[in-house]
């Protein structure tokens, strides 16, 4: 009510707008002289960190996120305070478009290695449980194929490999990365979880996991719920990449609209200079 009659007042004046809105003036005024609450300045700070937090995260963070980098950064803050917050400030996170191009080919005559996970993406210590799968980014030279490789207790990427193809030798490259960053030990006891890919039912791909002491499982295919955890990995990297190039290239126009402007003032033709009167 009071931003209402603040937003009026010079219009209207503020008897006018009380009487209409029949509110007596002295609650405006005393609402108006009344110093700010507890509530209202800590707000105010909030706002300015998460603010800064989101700036400093390219602008992509969403509520939940956001309210996980601020309590990283020490402060007592909850949820719906930050999604309060971010109302306020207009601000919001990056979606993502669902789009229907699927990178699992699965092989028929592949014999599949059994659900060891069930959709239960929850580890008690690292390297109990790893996630991994293949996602497809445009680029100007074609299509980019990437294979992520998750931690899921830390939910860390160990491992990542980049081609231009989706062979199998990719998603190896990916797991001797992932084995190398912990120390190139065996790692009994592990279990790493896949959709039904032929990459991943490969023999060889299922040999070279008994070498390293890991047992495979395989979910369903084209069934995002049961390699949730890999998905969501592949649909924020996505959404990074889009954002950044979305950046770059508004920068390039920049920088070439400067260009222009600059060349333009360059090549102008001086003015002839004026006859002394």
């Amino acid at each position: 009510m009071v931003r209402y009659i603040d937003a009026h007042r010079d219009e209207f004046g503020v008897e006018p707008i009380c009487r209409t809105l029949e509110m007596a003036p002295s609650t405006y005024y005393s609402a108006k002289s009344r110093p700010p609450s507890q509530r209202s300045v800590r707000d105010a700070v909030m706002m300015q960190l998460l603010m800064v937090l989101w700036v400093a995260n390219r602008k992509v963070y969403g509520a939940h996120k956001l309210w996980k980098a601020a309590r990283r950064a020490g402060h007592d803050i909850g949820r719906d305070q930050v999604a309060r917050l971010m109302r306020e400030l207009a601000i919001e996170g990056v979606s993502r478009r669902r789009k229907k191009v699927f990178t699992t080919r699965q092989d028929p005559d592949a014999v599949r290695a059994p659900d060891l996970v069930n959709r239960d993406f929850t580890a008690d210590r690292p390297d109990a449980l790893w996630v991994t799968d293949l996602t497809y980014v445009p680029t100007r030279s074609g299509m980019a194929y990437v294979c992520f490789i998750v931690d899921a207790f830390s939910r860390r990427i160990v491992g990542w490999r980049v081609a231009a193809n989706m062979k199998t030798e990719m998603v190896l490259d990916a797991l001797e990365m992932a084995r190398l960053s912990r120390g190139a030990r065996r790692l009994v006891g592990l279990v790493t979880h896949s959709d039904a890919g032929s990459q991943f039912t490969s023999v060889r791909f299922t040999e070279r996991l008994d070498e390293i002491g890991a047992r495979p499982s395989i979910g369903t295919v084209a069934d995002s719920y049961d390699n949730a955890l890999a998905e969501t990995t592949n649909g924020l990297y996505k959404t990074g990449v889009r954002l950044r190039a979305r950046h770059e290239r508004l920068g390039r126009r920049r920088r070439a609209r400067a260009r222009d402007t600059l060349v333009g003032a360059l090549v102008q033709p001086r003015p002839a200079p004026q006859p002394l009167r």
